[in-house]
């Protein structure tokens, strides 16, 4: 599959492994992998970060494999999932900061293409997530609100 916006195929990834059980040096309960995403979650950490602090600070290569359910369906459980999804929440914050930059530099015209790229491709993220219902049907992106958006 190649990319929206560049050359690239970008087909190398990292690979999970086989064995989908946790390892048996894992001492880690169930109940206690859910608590410590709550409380990253409740500091505001998003949850590929909860992932990353998880697996570097507590040895939990795969949330997953211990509990069963991914970090952000634990999330939705406790009611803490961010309002809107995470790939979309940083191409808004992308925008934003591209935003930012044309204000400061008005004759960047390859700044603007890429906003218009970075726009699109938001656009495109909210037609699918409202297709599967993550996104309310009436929800917009606009340039003006975006900051509310991500604030």
């Amino acid at each position: 599959m190649g990319r929206m916006h560049s050359e690239g195929k970008g087909m190398s990834s990292s690979a999970l492994p086989y064995k989908r059980s946790a390892p048996s040096w894992l001492k880690v309960t169930t109940p206690e992998v859910e608590d410590m995403c709550c409380k990253l979650a409740k500091k505001g950490l998003s949850p590929s970060q909860i992932g990353v602090v998880l697996r570097d600070n507590h040895g939990i290569a795969q949330v997953s494999s211990v509990t069963g359910s991914k970090v952000l369906r634990i999330l939705k459980g406790h009611g803490l999932a961010p309002e809107i999804p995470e790939d979309l929440y940083h191409l808004i914050k992308k925008a934003l900061n591209v935003r930012k930059h044309m204000d400061r530099n008005r004759k960047d015209k390859d700044s603007k293409f890429r906003l218009i790229l970075v726009e699109s491709r938001i656009h495109r993220l909210a037609r699918y997530y409202k297709t599967v219902r993550k996104l309310p049907p009436n929800w917009k992106y606009e340039s003006s609100t975006a900051s509310t958006l991500i604030a």
